[in-house]
């Protein structure tokens, strides 16, 4: 079950995209956007190659480091545990780059490691999207503060709080949809990681009820410096702005520094065990590296507009790379997707890949477990599409066994549910797409995205060994067409006719928004 603050807000972003399309024309021209900014010259001292994570990393790798080196982050708690890891073996400079940061128990861990690092020396910047800064700025802002900790925003709104928040939504529709939805996370130029996980309990494991079943990457050698190149692009984009010009800074920022580093200097509040020193950091990434998968692989990601309110009429770089990954199927094509939407440019697509026997299977969120309603309405205006395409659709169950393989926090799958955040496609069980990027129009159109695509049967089959699992009727309901035409949801011994495990209101509204034609907004 959702707590009721978690509720609001889901509530509060169904609602957004609805609000904007139906007020726009009415509040068009009301507010002028913030200049762009002219961030200088780059003073940034390049890494060196002598730190403590560049020799690992060269340690890793070997002689021969011109093939990159891949860790799958597969449960929330590895994702913490490398995160934090990095945090205590970093030397000289941490980049991270985020759509969501929250201000719970590891996103405030977190910070403090940040704030722990820059105090031995470390260069830290942290570059967040607006759309989800609201409420947490002072966090931000103490983090800000500290001399060796920069924060900058991505295209924020000009309107910092309350009525005039939503009202800066409304009247700058066009620039306000274009979102960094890219994540990476860059410590030394040494090691990177990057994926669907934002930083939150719900994304490391750790929250009591509702936790996500997600996908990251670590990534060794000549990637991370293309992850780099990734986050550079943002950073000074004159679509970034350094929060101080958005936030008065907090009167006593020292004080407020030393205690959240006390408060979190033992990983209070956390059900994961955190490494605590540079040694125990050192030992858990020696120790989690020996899973690592040497691999052909390249990165791809979707630099910031030039000018974000121009139309979003253009497919990004990061859909050309899948349907180029797409393209060369011979058999199947496998699909997870927290929201999946493909329309009719899409569908076409898949009617001319490399055979006509490719199976293509997709695994998304039910209504039952998406944590948008807005964004299951445009999966619903365009499934029985998708079904009449040949498309294989699987549906997650809030109640899914699978979920105690993916969730390092028995409790929470017990006495909660999972919901899908993450973003793969693997092709022939060879190669394999993952990232931030959602299969859905949105993705393709507006966000800003980062991938991987890594020819790697040993990662590729491990993942679709894992989606095979996740279809089976105990974790997904089948969706298909019956004799008559009507929809049914097909759970093993259970045949629904209707969305399983929801009420009328949740699925009248799903319902009467996909009526809408809004599915790029969502």
């Amino acid at each position: 079950m959702k707590t009721p603050n978690e509720n609001t807000r889901i509530a509060r972003a169904s609602l957004l995209p609805l609000l904007w399309l139906l007020l726009v024309p009415l509040m068009a021209g009301c507010s002028a956007s913030l200049p762009p900014v002219d961030h200088g010259p780059d003073r940034m001292t390049p890494v060196t190659d002598s730190t403590a994570l560049s020799e690992l990393s060269d340690q890793q790798l070997g002689a021969d480091s011109g093939q990159p080196g891949f860790l799958m982050l597969d449960s929330g708690r590895d994702a913490l545990l490398a995160r934090a890891a990095l945090i205590e073996m970093a030397d000289e400079r941490l980049d991270a780059q985020y759509y969501i940061w929250d201000d719970d128990h590891s996103g405030r861990y977190l910070a403090s490691r940040l704030v722990a690092a820059a105090n031995r020396g470390v260069q830290v910047r942290l570059l967040l999207d607006d759309i989800n800064v609201s409420g947490k700025e002072s966090l931000f802002s103490v983090l800000d503060a500290h001399p060796r900790i920069n924060v900058r925003i991505f295209n924020p709104a000009k309107s910092r709080d309350g009525v005039g928040r939503w009202l800066s939504y409304i009247t700058e529709f066009d620039r306000i949809n274009r979102r960094m939805h890219n994540k990476t996370f860059v410590v030394d130029g040494a090691f990177g990681i990057t994926g669907g996980r934002n930083i939150g309990d719900g994304y490391f494991d750790e929250h009591p009820a509702i936790n996500f079943r997600d996908r990251d990457m670590l990534v060794l050698g000549s990637l991370v410096s293309d992850m780099t190149g990734n986050f550079e692009a943002y950073w000074h984009s004159r679509w970034s702005y350094p929060l101080e010009q958005l936030y008065p800074q907090p009167k006593t920022p020292e004080t407020a520094r030393a205690e959240l580093v006390q408060a979190h200097r033992q990983a209070s509040g956390l059900r994961a065990s955190p490494p605590l020193d540079r040694a125990s950091a050192r030992a858990l990434l020696e120790k989690s590296l020996a899973g690592l998968v040497r691999a052909p692989g390249r990165l791809v990601f979707d630099p910031p507009p030039e000018d974000p309110e121009a139309p979003a009429d253009n497919v990004s770089a990061t859909a050309r790379a899948l349907f180029e990954v797409v393209e060369s199927a011979e058999s199947e094509v496998l699909i997870e997707s927290a929201y999946l939407i493909l329309a009719d440019d899409q569908l076409m697509k898949l009617d001319t890949i490399g055979s006509p026997d490719v199976k293509v299977a997709a695994l998304t969120n039910s209504l039952a477990t998406n944590d948008l309603v807005t964004n299951h309405s445009g999966y619903v205006r365009w499934r029985r599409e998708m079904l009449e395409h040949g498309m294989e659709l699987y549906e997650l169950r809030p109640d899914a066994p699978a979920c105690q393989r993916w969730v390092e926090n028995a409790p929470a799958c017990s006495n909660g549910a999972v919901s899908l955040h993450s973003k793969a496609v693997v092709v022939d069980s060879e190669t394999l797409f993952v990232g931030s990027f959602n299969v859905n129009q949105r993705s393709m159109y507006l966000n800003g995205e980062t991938v991987l695509i890594i020819q790697s049967p040993e990662l590729a089959s491990a993942v679709a060994r894992d989606l095979r699992r996740a279809m089976k009727p105990e974790n997904s309901w089948q969706v298909t067409i019956d004799e008559g035409g009507d929809l049914k949801w097909n759970g093993g011994d259970q045949v629904s006719s209707h969305e399983p495990e929801t009420g009328f209101w949740r699925r009248a509204m799903a319902r009467v928004l996909s009526w809408l034609p809004i599915e790029k907004y969502l």
